[in-house]
């Protein structure tokens, strides 16, 4: 049971809405009653097409959305009720280029980040080297963020999403965007993190790169799980990832 980190039990989120036509309102149900776990130093991949409720799922698991019921624990605490205690053991790492001051260079973007996390003066500089080298950006480490390119801006936010050591990073689309090469660069520090001990959850639409670093991943379907497991164990003899996928999504909404 220590090795579990995330813990979702017959999780849900409803909203109620005012329909347009009439004065009732309406309950729509993006997450509902979802179970997983995730384990230590896994690299867990969450699925699903838009609107399936995996923004919705991270949210309640970074803690910025109250669970409408049933359980959602990370690091063994509820992400209600217990967020303070979560809040420095974990970061999140939005696909694109949000999350990082583009006047700023990375150094002083990875320092003002720094101070927001109460990191003493004395480690802060040993600390951003380290991380800027990990992420190859140690070079140009003191070039405004607004000359970088869009790989080197992701790598920035990887950068700053590890700026407080972090038991749990999630990512949401990490590659989304990127040529090739830097999707290859990010998916090569992603395995370090995992070889460092560091437990990943990520979202993509790519299945190739889900066949390549996740070592489980569910898949949500209407705010419902309709399939998790190993990559391998989700394919079944002889099929592809993605024709398992498409049939599963395929299956659920016929």
């Amino acid at each position: 049971m220590d090795n579990i980190m995330i813990n979702v039990e017959d999780l849900r989120r409803e909203y109620r809405r005012n329909s347009i036509f009439k004065r009732k309102r309406r309950v729509v149900k993006a997450v509902d009653g979802i179970s997983f776990k995730v384990m230590k130093g896994e690299i867990f991949g969450l699925l699903g097409q838009n609107g399936a409720g995996k923004t919705t799922t991270i949210k309640m698991l970074t803690t910025l959305l109250a669970p409408t019921s049933g359980k959602c624990e990370v690091l063994g605490l509820k992400t209600f009720g217990e967020e303070k205690k979560i809040r420095p053991h974990i970061n999140f790492i939005f696909g694109g280029e949000m999350g990082v001051y583009r006047r700023l260079s990375a150094r002083d973007n990875l320092r003002y980040f720094s101070n927001l996390y109460l990191i003493p003066k004395k480690e802060q500089n040993e600390k951003i080297d380290r991380i800027l080298k990990l992420v190859d950006l140690y070079d140009r480490a003191d070039d405004p963020a607004e000359t970088y390119s869009k790989g080197m801006i992701q790598r920035l936010q990887i950068a700053r999403g590890l700026i407080n050591d972090p038991d749990i990073i999630f990512m949401d689309e990490p590659t989304v965007g990127l040529d090739p090469v830097g999707a290859r660069m990010l998916r090569d520090i992603i395995r370090e993190l995992k070889k460092a001990g560091k437990t990943v959850l990520l979202t993509t639409h790519n299945l190739s790169e889900v066949e390549e670093l996740c070592d489980r991943i569910v898949i949500i379907n209407k705010g419902r799980v309709v399939a998790q497991g190993t990559p391998d164990e989700i394919r079944g003899s002889g099929e592809t990832l993605e024709d398992a996928y498409v049939e599963l999504v395929k299956g659920v909404n016929s």
